[in-house]
């Protein structure tokens, strides 16, 4: 009897040792859960601050790249200008904004007839457009509202002038030095150009684009003649 109930004992011993350990494993795997569930919150947190600074530096990266490329545009490639004044009617009409183009003389130089931006002889923080009328060398004759070049008795056709030419007709008479342009406005009635300007001719170097587009306002879009 005294040996069955030691064994009864031991059994209820072994059995509690048993639950013991079944319990502490489980209270051990529930820690390690709760630790790996703490750490899959930690690496979940983490990639979304990964991914907000992700996001920030690549709008940061964008807004750099369309500044840069805006300067680039700006200084390199075109040109805005305004014409405050009805001297270029009816090719540009008051108040229109336009643009240039910085490239059109990289390689070839302004051309007669060309509707050029530049700094103005007189006062260069101020930009004008004027259309280009005489060429580096030429000399250029005005009578009677009438345009010569190098002594020729055909006169320059304008088909580009507002009205008939009334005010300030000439006679003028303009040598062109080299590297320089004589430019006059379309609106000869109301231009203010070489006609009356004291430095007369436009270096080229002051030239800092071709007139191509009118882009305001909407009426007046369109590419310039």
């Amino acid at each position: 009897m005294e040996t069955k109930r030691q064994d009864i004992e031991m059994n209820i011993d072994e059995n509690k040792k048993d639950t013991q350990n079944k319990t502490n494993t489980q209270d051990k795997t529930n820690t390690q859960n709760k630790k790996d569930q703490m750490d899959r919150q930690k690496e979940g947190e983490m990639q979304k601050s990964s991914g907000a600074t992700r996001e920030i530096l690549s709008w940061i990266l964008t807004f750099a790249l369309a500044i840069g490329a805006a300067f680039l545009i700006k200084n390199y490639l075109i040109i805005n200008a305004d014409v405050p004044t009805g001297s270029m009617e009816n090719t540009i009409m008051t108040g229109d904004r336009l643009i240039g183009n910085r490239l059109a003389y990289l390689k070839n130089t302004p051309q007669r007839g060309d509707v050029v931006i530049f700094h103005y002889p007189d006062n260069e923080e101020e930009l004008y457009v004027k259309r280009v009328i005489g060429l580096p060398g030429e000399e250029v004759r005005i009578e009677d509202g009438k345009i010569y070049i190098d002594g020729s008795d055909t006169p320059l056709e304008e088909d580009y002038l507002k009205e008939e030419w009334t005010v300030a007709t000439g006679p003028y008479l303009f040598e062109i030095p080299d590297d320089c342009y004589l430019v006059m406005g379309d609106n000869r009635n109301d231009s203010w150009d070489a006609r009356y300007w004291d430095n007369k001719y436009v270096n080229i170097d002051k030239i800092l684009g071709k007139g191509e587009v009118i882009y305001w306002p909407l009426q007046d879009m369109g590419k310039i003649q």
